[in-house]
């Protein structure tokens, strides 16, 4: 005498609805999957494998990145038209492309902090920061900007850039030989370490939880600005913030690019002494410099702060 198969225990019409809700989540997987994001590109066009591979730092403990020695899958070049000198403005076009040659323009980019491309400009001495955004050009991957060094020397250009295929920050870099009058390196070892700054007619002041700054742990930054005649500091929003840090080491080989750790705009900060905490974690010892870009009443103010790091 033989069995009956055994039974799965569902019926025809629970068969037919588990086939219908597998059908719907497939096609909901395929939807977006093959949905047009307009652009060219994908994931594995920005993937580098082995060791000393750009990595994506994590927003919450933002790390200093060692752009030099890492190995990015994004190569940047400039190009001018005339030769740069000390103090007169100059169209830069900068090339950006990915390791095989893939042209990465303006619909491959998101927008991050107000910008799809942001470039973070330092001169030998790190005594001159900028902070541009090149605009895209009709030629894919062209993008140009303006720029007018004070100092003569290797400017160095470092890029920082969001692909549409990732959703992962990327970096690249690039220098530019600019003709003029230039500063001795050695400023950059005799400068004195200094966690304060008057400029403008306000004081600034940056000050870190705990001395030393120590190599490999995080660090709490405060930053604070206040009128040197106890007045009303009109700060105002610059790219998505109330302030930017960006921190270079004595060498530049690489940058760190810090946002504060409070993101409501809404939010109001004191009227007479706004506070912003900033964090900030830094692999090796040495001499530093973090640039403070700030917006006071519709005119950006670039204060700087030096400081070393301890072993």
């Amino acid at each position: 005498m033989s069995l009956p198969p055994p039974s799965s225990g569902l019926n025809p019409e629970q068969r037919l609805q588990i086939v219908g809700i597998t059908g719907v989540a497939l096609a909901v997987f395929l939807f977006f999957r093959f949905i047009p994001t307009g652009t060219n590109l994908n994931h594995m066009d920005f993937r580098v494998s082995g060791k000393n591979s750009v990595d994506f730092c994590d927003p919450a403990n933002p790390q200093f990145i060692p752009v030099l020695a890492a190995r990015s899958p994004v190569k940047m070049t400039l190009k001018t038209e005339d030769a740069p000198r000390t103090g007169e403005p100059l169209w830069v076009t900068l090339l950006l492309v990915t390791a095989a040659g893939k042209p990465i323009a303006n619909e491959d980019l998101l927008v991050m902090h107000a910008k799809k491309l942001h470039l973070l400009i330092t001169d030998p001495t790190l005594t001159e920061y900028q902070h541009v955004h090149p605009e895209p050009t009709r030629r894919p991957g062209e993008w140009r900007f303006l720029f007018t060094p004070r100092l003569g020397g290797r400017y160095r250009f470092f890029a920082d850039f969001t692909p549409v295929a990732t959703a992962r920050s990327l970096y690249a870099n690039a220098d530019l030989e600019v003709e003029g009058v230039r500063r001795s390196i050695g400023h950059v070892v005799g400068v004195l370490p200094a966690w304060t700054a008057e400029q403008d007619g306000y004081r600034f002041t940056l000050e870190p939880a705990a001395l030393p700054v120590r190599a490999r742990q995080a660090a709490d930054l405060k930053f604070r600005v206040k009128k040197t005649d106890g007045g009303i500091v009109p700060l105002e929003p610059v790219m998505e913030a109330y302030a930017h840090l960006v921190a270079f080491d004595a060498s530049r080989s690489g940058f760190a690019h810090l946002h504060p750790m409070d993101t409501d705009l809404s939010r109001r900060l004191d009227a007479i002494q706004p506070q912003l905490a900033f964090k900030i974690t830094i692999p090796e010892a040495g001499r530093y410099v973090i640039w403070a870009q700030v917006n006071l009443a519709g005119s950006e103010v670039f204060v700087p702060f030096w400081f070393d790091v301890a072993p």
